[in-house]
């Protein structure tokens, strides 16, 4: 019942109104002559120093589905619910040479979008528009996910029924339209000094109450060795070594692959400002360790996730967690985190999905003399139409179910790889290639993830990431991330097709950028026009 969390409710209120008014007084942080731009609305002018960018890059990539459903994973399964803590190392040096060469390419060009990089290196806006779709399809789960993180959290504050949910996000909208990027920007900075105050009291104080870490993981172990299932354990199976791997492995190829992850490395000012992230980033792995552990916390409580429609929801775990262990006043404090946490990259998330409808749809298709203006102008509209889909999509599906999509979400994401990701090392490849490798790496992608079942779900198709390596004829049990699978087709089908275009001696695109755009920095010459004129 509500009326037995009174005090947490009042805490998080104040929070979360708190935050929503410093993104309405976002708008005037650092406040440039005109906001009628992407520029300033969708990137923040562009100006964005270290700390700036680190807490809005960390709190675009740290988001209310990681403080929850991480540790929900480790909760329910064990061992392999850490493979968000490798990924998240990994993928710093992994990304840092391309990140610089794409801030230093956008830059001279005044690309706002991973697709307007991909219109101008292969001169294909075919190719360009598939990107844009690609990213789009891909965020707006993402999106929706932040909701699952509220909701579990309004859930066991007693709140039942969608109208916080929907009032939340009315909110989100609102200020996201009047201040754009500046908004998360500014919001970040609480957002992460609650979530690092939160984790750390957690891990000294609810250890402390459960008899200390030894006591926790016999706990964990008890648990699973009672309830065996594949996959399941406090230790990752022999057979589930190569898709633990796969999965972290394809997850850190990914990450930056989602627009809205290019959106906040496109803010920043500099060239060395995303050397220092890219060094300093990883100091969030190191608390997304400790969020992953919550999930052991859980099981030593003795945590009961609470039931929807009859079934467990597993989100729950580490709200119901702070609920017991905490007292209501604290309680509320972390509830606030997690739901701050969902309003950082959710608006994020939202304008890029808007900036790639704007500028590779509606200014490439619908309106190509549109100015500036005018491109603010929709790209705010969109983006309270992404929140309003994100909404949409939470009231009408089964949460577990939207859970999933953000594998299927990964999967389509690493699809964008060769276009954006390799198209900033080299323009081997042949567009129209690019064009057929990621056809063909979508296709597979979504047949396999169409194949996998999840029985303790009622699931028969889409119910998980894990492909079993025995459905393509081989004589064993171990199970291979689907993504990366479905990116060896792209790569492949890309690859041969690039040769037998250039046998067959096919036109390929013009590439209007130039080797020294890749290493330009702050202040060098810009490109005040786009080439548009090549076709495909």
């Amino acid at each position: 019942m509500a009326s037995d969390h009174i005090t947490e409710i009042v805490v998080f209120t104040v929070l979360f109104l708190l935050v929503s008014g410093m993104g309405f007084v976002a708008a005037r942080w650092r406040r440039p002559d005109t906001m009628h731009s992407l520029d300033e609305w969708g990137l923040g002018g562009r100006s964005f120093g270290s700390w700036v960018t680190w807490f809005l890059i960390g709190g675009d990539l740290y988001t209310a589905y990681t403080f929850v459903a991480v540790p929900a994973l480790v909760f329910g399964a064990g061992a392999a619910g850490f493979f968000a803590v490798p990924y998240t190392i990994i993928v710093y040096p992994l990304v840092f040479l391309f990140l610089i060469r794409l801030w230093s390419v956008s830059h001279v060009h005044g690309f706002v979008t991973p697709a307007d990089f991909v219109r101008a290196r292969f001169g294909s806006p075919t190719l360009a528009l598939l990107v844009a779709i690609t990213g789009i399809v891909a965020t707006m789960p993402y999106i929706a996910l932040q909701l699952v993180g509220i909701e579990a959290v309004l859930k066991a504050m007693g709140v039942n029924g969608h109208w916080p949910l929907v009032i939340a996000f009315t909110i989100l909208a609102a200020y996201t339209y009047q201040s754009g990027l500046r908004a998360p920007a500014l919001i970040a900075f609480v957002k992460d000094v609650l979530i690092y105050l939160v984790i750390i009291v957690a891990v000294l104080y609810i250890p402390a109450k459960l008899g200390g870490w030894g006591d926790i993981f016999d706990a964990a172990k008890a648990k699973f060795d009672a309830t065996p299932a594949p996959g399941d354990g406090i230790t990752i199976a022999g057979s589930g070594q190569l898709n633990y791997a796969m999965l972290a492995l394809g997850s850190a190829m990914a990450l930056f692959l989602y627009p809205h992850s290019v959106t906040g490395v496109l803010a920043s000012r500099n060239r060395n400002v995303i050397k220092r992230n890219m060094a300093a980033l990883p100091a969030y792995s190191f608390v997304l360790g400790l969020i992953a552990l919550l999930g052991y916390m859980a099981i030593a409580a003795d945590v009961k996730p609470i039931s929807t429609d009859g079934k467990p929801d597993g989100n729950t775990a580490v709200p119901v967690l702070f609920d017991h262990m905490f007292p209501d006043w604290f309680a509320g404090v972390a509830f606030a985190a997690v739901g701050i946490g969902a309003l950082v990259p959710a608006a994020i998330m939202s304008i890029a999905a808007a900036n790639l409808f704007t500028r590779n749809i509606y200014k490439e298709y619908i309106r190509r003399d549109a100015t500036p203006k005018q491109e603010a102008a929709v790209s705010k509209v969109v983006s309270l139409i992404v929140k309003a889909g994100a909404v949409a999509c939470i009231l009408a599906l089964d949460p577990q179910f939207s859970i999933d999509l953000q594998l299927i979400g990964g999967v389509i994401i690493l699809q964008t790889l060769p276009s954006v990701g390799l198209g900033l090392m080299t323009r081997w490849f042949h567009r129209g290639a690019l064009i057929a490798g990621w056809a063909g790496g979508m296709l597979a992608g979504l047949w396999m993830l169409y194949q996998i079942p999840n029985p303790a779900k009622g699931k028969e198709h889409f119910g998980g990431s894990a492909y079993p390596l025995s459905d393509l004829g081989l004589d064993t049990k171990t199970t291979i991330y689907a993504g990366v699978l479905a990116l060896v087709v792209n790569v492949a089908v890309a690859a041969i097709g690039t040769l037998v275009c250039r046998a067959a001696k096919l036109a390929d695109g013009a590439d209007t950028t130039r080797a020294h755009d890749y290493f330009a920095d702050e202040g060098d010459p810009k490109v005040k026009e786009l080439d548009l004129t090549g076709t495909t």
